[in-house]
Order: structure tokens, then sequence, then C-alpha cells
């Protein structure tokens, strides 16, 4: 095994996982509390080249494009980028 700094075995528990007659794991409560994953989301699987795995929350893929306008509602306030600001500038400061 590669000597990288995160496998120390005197340290550190790495729990084994079953692999089922149909291939699936399931991993135990603490990794997905690791990953920041909840039931019905997504994770990414990579292979590394020793035949290891590494896994991670999947990252959201859109644009700006999809994200704009997602919190408008509808009869509320349009706000201009200098509204915004002095709002966002207002609250870090303590000011209402």
């Amino acid at each position: 095994m590669a000597d990288l700094p995160y496998h120390e075995t005197e340290r550190f528990f790495m729990p084994t996982l079953t692999v089922k007659a149909k291939g699936q794991i399931t991993l135990t409560q603490e990794l997905p509390r690791h990953l920041n994953v909840t039931s019905g989301q997504k994770v990414e699987v990579d292979e590394l080249p020793d035949g290891r795995l590494a896994l991670g929350s999947a990252t959201r893929t859109g644009s700006i494009d999809s994200f704009s306008g997602s919190l408008e509602q509808k009869g509320g306030p349009r706000l201009t980028i200098a509204q915004i600001k002095k709002i966002t500038e207002d609250a870090w400061a303590g000011r209402r």
C-alpha cells in the first residue's frame, strides 16, 4: 500500500463493508455523515489506480442561468444589485 499521510492504522479505523449478491454495499452511518449527504442524495465514486475507490458527495452541475430567478417570489420585491449589497453590508455590520 502507498505511504500516504492519512493512512495510519494506529490512529484511524477503516470500516469494512460487505458486498451483497447484487454488488451493492451499505455504508455505515458515520460515512454519509462524514460526506455530508443524506438519503436520496448522490455520491461520486472514483476508481484509483491502486484498486481502491474514492467516495465523495456529488458536485452539482448547473449554470448561473438556471439559478437566476430561483429565489423569486410572486409579488415579492425586485432588488437591484446595489440594494442587495447595501442590505448585506448592513446585516454584517449588525444594522437593520
